[in-house]
């Protein structure tokens, strides 16, 4: 299928985390997108969005995804960075481009068409759709798929089955070594108290002192599986495979990502923090989803958010009601 033949496009910065959010909406709207990686030279990268929308061909790095037509029926944007570029796509397709940006883009959202923001960020307006978390991947059919894949590796373990999931160091939090033998001293005890069977996973941002900690508490232990960043990522197979979550406060990605389980959700504390990521946390203890971890195990029950058919249907609907767009090929 050739680029024109296809009617949506993705722009973002490349981040793995943004990017997923987009291609869970299209893949909602069962729509094939192309990718659009911006890279931005410098002194652009640090211009606002508003000098972006008029001065993209000079703008654009050479590393750059191109952003000529022919311009999408549906294009998702998400990141910073891809604002500019995003309304300049909306300009330049005569305003038939129906503009979705992901996350809260400072800047009036009247500009787009539909601006989709996690509760816990302040943009609102009538054209601004609410979540309860970040949008993702994970469908109930994602995670059966993965179980099938995984199964011979995972279904020895016992129940109950506790997906850890630790992501680490960033703007607003440090996991340090203590941080680290705390959790590990944590999980020895789920197994020896409960008997639980343990599913870890880390992240690059954890860093090689704490995973070595890590390893070095739990690698022997039978009962126990560490993904070592080798081969196939688990990380969608210890989501269906678990009985109770685990998750560290630095990610609202992962923390957003397991909530949609239904399945109880505690959430792993590390230095720092900042003010949003504070009420995030927050407002999910607050609305039953999550609990703190404090070494033990709670069951409890709550209805997972559906936040992506929320988005998708707020899409068709806008879509379907402006003569200007289509999600049909033009």
């Amino acid at each position: 299928m050739s680029e024109s033949d296809k009617i949506c496009w993705i722009i973002n910065e490349g981040l793995a985390g943004t990017e997923n959010q987009c291609l869970g909406v299209a893949d909602a709207l069962r729509l094939l997108p192309i990718i659009k990686r911006i890279k931005l030279k410098s002194p652009w990268r640090q211009f606002s969005p508003w000098l972006l929308r008029y001065g993209h061909k000079y703008a654009l790095d050479t590393d750059s995804d191109s952003v000529e037509p022919p311009y999408p029926n549906i294009l998702i944007a998400s990141g910073r960075k891809s604002i500019g570029i995003a309304l300049h796509v909306k300009k330049a397709s005569g305003g038939k481009t129906f503009l979705v940006q992901l996350q809260d883009p400072r800047i009036n959202s009247r500009h787009f068409d539909l601006v989709v923001v996690p509760q816990h960020d302040p943009a609102r307006g009538e054209n601004v759709l609410v979540t309860t978390g970040s949008l993702h991947l994970v469908t109930p059919e994602k995670l059966n798929a993965e179980k099938r894949k995984f199964g011979a590796r995972l279904d020895h373990l016992p129940h109950p089955r506790v997906a850890v999931l630790i992501g680490g160091s960033s703007k607003a939090h440090r996991m340090t070594t203590e941080n680290a033998a705390l959790l590990s001293r944590q999980l020895l005890n789920l197994k020896d108290r409960y008997g639980a069977g343990l599913m870890v996973t880390a992240s690059r941002r954890t860093g090689k002192e704490n995973i070595k900690i890590l390893k070095e508490a739990l690698g022997a232990c039978e009962d126990v599986f560490f993904w070592d960043g080798i081969g196939d990522n688990p990380y969608f197979a210890f989501l269906g495979f678990a009985d109770h979550i685990i998750v560290t406060e630095d990610s609202v990605s992962m923390t957003s990502e397991a909530i949609s389980t239904g399945k109880p959700v505690a959430i792993a504390p590390l230095e720092g923090g900042a003010k949003r990521l504070n009420l995030f946390h927050q407002m999910l203890r607050k609305q039953g989803y999550t609990k703190p971890f404090t070494g033990t195990l709670e069951t409890w029950s709550y209805t997972p958010p559906n936040d992506m058919l929320k988005v998708v249907t707020e899409i068709k609907k806008r879509i379907e009601t402006c003569p200007k767009h289509t999600l049909q090929k033009s």
